[in-house]
Parts: C-alpha cells; structure tokens; sequence
C-alpha cells in the first residue's frame, strides 16, 4: 500500500476529488495548507493597496492506494490538476506498512 500525500491549488480541489473517488479512492482526507515554494511571494492589490503575500494557500489531499494502482492515480491526479503554470503542486508518495480499521480489528488492505 501506498500513501499519496498530494498538494494542489484549491480550485482544483472539487473535480481531484471526483476523480479519486470515481477510482475507488478507499477514503480521502483534506486539509488547508499554507506555504510557498519556488514562487516564494505573491502581490495582490486589495482597496488600492498592494500586500505582499509570503505563503500561498493550497489543499494537501491524502489517500492511501493498492501497490499495483499507485502509476494509474499518479497519472489521473497528474491529468486531472495540472495547469502547466508554477505552483500546480506535488505528489509525495510513502510506503504504508499496515493499516488497522479500528471498528472491526482488520489489517492491511481489507481495512481500507
């Protein structure tokens, strides 16, 4: 099992989530994020000032994959958030040694 942890721009966020769950995505968690990375700073003008902005606003997506699935949903959520402009996001992915479903007691991937 694999986990995804995916960092996307937050208009994209409702159709990755329609896409991971048209896959069977086994359970997906969001969170608000923020941070910057090459793009470092924005400028926006608000009321006829400019603010500079050091982080930069993202969701971070989770969900965890069968080893034998991992290319097929990298190439979908690569397909399905990427705009070609700096700042689309990353990818991590993370070995996932086991995983215990709480309600039942079962292990590994009849608990997701």
């Amino acid at each position: 099992m694999k986990k995804l942890e995916i960092i996307v721009r937050r208009d994209k966020v409702d159709v990755l989530k329609s896409r991971l769950n048209e896959m069977g995505a086994s359970g997906i968690t969001l969170s608000n994020i923020a941070g910057f990375g090459k793009e470092e700073s924005y400028t926006q003008k608000y009321r006829g000032q400019e603010y500079t902005f050091y982080t930069v606003q993202k969701i971070r997506v989770e969900c965890i994959v069968l080893d034998h699935r991992l290319d097929e949903f990298i190439d979908a959520i690569i397909e399905t958030a990427q705009t070609g402009n700096q700042g689309d996001g990353k990818i991590y992915v993370y070995d996932v040694c086991d995983a215990v479903r709480i309600r039942t007691g079962e292990r590994g991937e009849s608990a997701l």
